[in-house]
Order: structure tokens, then sequence, then C-alpha cells
């Protein structure tokens, strides 16, 4: 069954953010169901919304609550405005519907020369760039029924590269509430009685339903997980890697995609990136498959939030040996020389341009997929946001990023 188009009406509310107070999860959800149906998840003080109509995407979530802080960030301008006919969209809706949501589902590669968002022939700069509709207004239909800390959502898609090749393909994405023994286990044991934490794993399921095969001569997508979050002055991004002989490991990150980032706004140890979060300058890097450790963070002194991100490891045979797409936006790329683990922070996108946000990014990928007919891969991951006592969130830190708070926020001017 083919997802349709979903017509969303516009409705503003003053409860979204009155005044300069930031919304608390509540007044998100109460704005977000004035707009779009939401199904939430809960268990205790952990809360999830997640928009059907957005491709079964992760609006944003608290850890403390209906009235804590929403940690997603989420844009009620684009929202509200709704869909519009794709002959009367005019600025950013002529390239993307920038909705917002802390856990979303696209596919790559972005740019290079099997580019999923580059029509064939048109240089590759934003000017000609387009979100395919399949990832930015097509809703998925709902699997079964939500069971309060779970839910699962489809769609039957087609989508075109540069080249012409079009995948066929049935996606199956599922979104759960991660128990506590599982949290603990991932923040090194017990999780203290001083720490609020939600969590959750989003299982997302690419079946090729096509008659060829995906190849390096077809190209291949990749199952793309993109969490956008609300910038504060001193969010850091940590990034951890596999230190060792660039000759042997490949650089350290890729740190070009739009750009060279700023000395004053990225940090490279042997083992650890630290990049500004802040939403006011367009920068992206990302870790290699030999570099990543398949986890990434950041923290935010500001609001008292420590996020997490972990891939899971495939249980695919057939993907120990895929390489993962490049995104950036050139053609003179290697398509099958891409990364894993990606962090965009935004701003302007060109002099004199606004920019998408603001806010920063989490990112992970799956190989580039290289599926026969009726063959599937499943990609996952688990994002984990904790707040409370420094101390705690310390510890964690230390357990999972091997680096402490007072190091994160010293790590950058």
């Amino acid at each position: 069954m083919k997802p349709r188009h979903l017509i969303i009406p516009t409705v503003l509310t003053l409860a979204h953010g009155i005044g300069n107070a930031a919304p608390t999860y509540a007044e998100d959800v109460a704005f977000l169901k004035k707009n779009t149906p939401i199904i939430e998840l809960a268990d205790g003080q952990a809360r999830v919304a997640i928009a059907p109509a957005y491709q079964g995407r992760v609006m944003t979530s608290s850890a403390t609550g209906s009235d804590g802080a929403g940690i997603g960030w989420i844009n009620p301008d684009v929202i509200a405005a709704g869909i519009k006919p794709e002959a009367e969209r005019e600025g950013l809706a002529r390239h993307i519907h920038v909705f917002g949501g802390e856990e979303r589902l696209w596919f790559g590669p972005e740019g290079g020369p099997f580019s999923l968002f580059f029509p064939a022939g048109a240089e590759q700069k934003f000017e000609n760039w387009k979100t395919p509709a399949v990832i930015d207004t097509e809703a998925f239909r709902v699997i079964g029924e939500a069971q309060g800390k779970a839910a699962s959502f489809g769609a039957s898609i087609k989508l075109p590269n540069r080249k012409g090749t079009v995948f066929s393909m049935e996606v199956e994405r599922s979104i759960s509430l991660a128990p506590q023994s599982e949290l603990a286990q991932f923040c090194g044991g017990k999780l203290p009685d001083r720490i609020k934490a939600v969590a959750y794993t989003t299982r997302n399921t690419v079946k090729n339903t096509g008659t060829t095969a995906w190849t390096k001569v077809t190209g291949a997508p990749s199952i793309w997980i993109l969490g956008m979050y609300k910038p504060t002055p001193r969010t850091t991004i940590v990034v951890p890697f596999v230190s060792g002989d660039e000759s042997v490991l490949g650089a350290k990150a890729t740190t070009n995609y739009f750009g060279k980032i700023p000395a004053n706004r990225i940090t490279l140890t042997d083992s650890r990136l630290f990049f500004k979060g802040d939403g006011t300058e367009r920068g992206k890097l990302g870790i290699s498959p030999k570099r990543s450790k398949g986890l990434g963070g950041s923290w935010q002194p500001d609001s008292g939030v420590l996020t997490l991100v972990k891939i899971h490891p495939s249980d695919n045979p057939l993907s120990k040996d895929w390489p993962y797409v490049d995104s950036q936006w050139r053609e003179d790329v290697d398509p099958f020389g891409g990364d894993v683990m990606n962090s965009y922070n935004d701003g302007p996108p060109e002099p004199g341009a606004k920019a998408l946000g603001p806010f920063y990014e989490l990112e992970t990928s799956s190989p580039a997929l290289f599926l026969k007919p009726g063959e599937a891969y499943c990609h996952t991951q688990t994002t984990i946001h904790l707040t409370g006592a420094r101390a705690a969130l310390d510890a964690i830190s230390k357990g999972t990023l091997g680096v402490g708070l007072e190091v994160i926020e010293k790590a950058l001017p």
C-alpha cells in the first residue's frame, strides 16, 4: 500500500513557547496534535512523541514527564503552514519541509554520482537540492496498534537516484522504549537514582521489492537516521573513534562536507572529536567505518542534558563487507567511500540565506544496501537522553564517551 500524500491543516497555538519561555514536552505535543496525528509512548516519566505523517518520525521526547522540557527540535512555523501543492511552494519549501524531529528516517547518498537529492545533470548546490517526497511529505501507515511502549510504521516506496535507477522497497520502522535493564547496562551498570532518562530504539528495515539487484553499477541506497536537537550556546558534540595510524585507518574524520570547519569550532585528539553544536554556523563531519565505534553524543551544560546515540551491530552476515555511501555534494567522490556516523551543525546554507533551523544533528547510517530482490536489511539505533545530578552524569559520560563533563566543556573556546 502506497502512503498517501497528507495535507496538514494550518493551526497555530499560543501555548507553544509563550514569550521567551521554552515550551515543555506537553506544550510541544499539544501543538503537534493540533496539526498532525501523534502517537505517544510512555514508561514512568519517559515520554516519546511520534508523527506517522512525517514517516514515523520521533518529534520530541522527555526524561522528566509531560511538564519537563521537550528535547527534540521542532519547527512550529513549517508544521503550522502545512504542505502546499508543488507549484505553490516558495523558499525552503521548494527544497524541504523542515518539520524538525529528533529521530527521522532518510536515505543516502545525499550527494555524489548516485545522489538521491540531485537530478541528473544538475550542479550539486543548494539551489538544485531537493528532499525526495517519500522522506519529506508522504505519510507512513501505522502497522497494528501502538502498545504504549512500542509502535510500528511502514510504507511501499519508489526512490529514483541521479543515474536513473529506481529503488522499489518496502520500509518498516518500529520504535520502542528501551527497558531500564538495557539502559542501565549501556550506562555501565545500575542507573543512578538521581538520574532521569528516556531511551528508545528504532529498527529500520528495508526490503528490495524490485526485480533487479542493487549493485555498485546501479547504485545502492543506505538507511540514514538523523536526530535534530535544540542547540544551546554551550552544546558540544562528542564522537569517540578508534585511534591509530592514518596510513592504516585513514583520516580521523571527514570535516569538509560543506567547506572547512573553523578551528575554533572543532577539536580532534588521538581518539575523540569535539564539535560545536550551537546552531549558528553550518558545518558537517563524519567518521569512517574503520574509525567508528558506533557511538556519539552531546553535552549541554545549559540544559543539563547528556545525549548518547548508539548503533547496534547488524545480525545480517551479508553486510559485513559492504561499504558505506559518500553523501558529499560532489561528483568526484568515491560513491562507496563514506562514513558511518555524522554530525551536522546548522547555519545559513549560502551567504545571505536563512538557516534551516537552527538545530544540531547526530546521524548514523547503514552500509550501502546491496540487496537482491526479496532480501532485507535492518539498521538499529538507540537514542538516550539523561539529566540529573552532575556527578552521576559525569560518571556515565566517562563510561560511555570516555571523557568527563569538565573536559567536554573546556574542549572548545
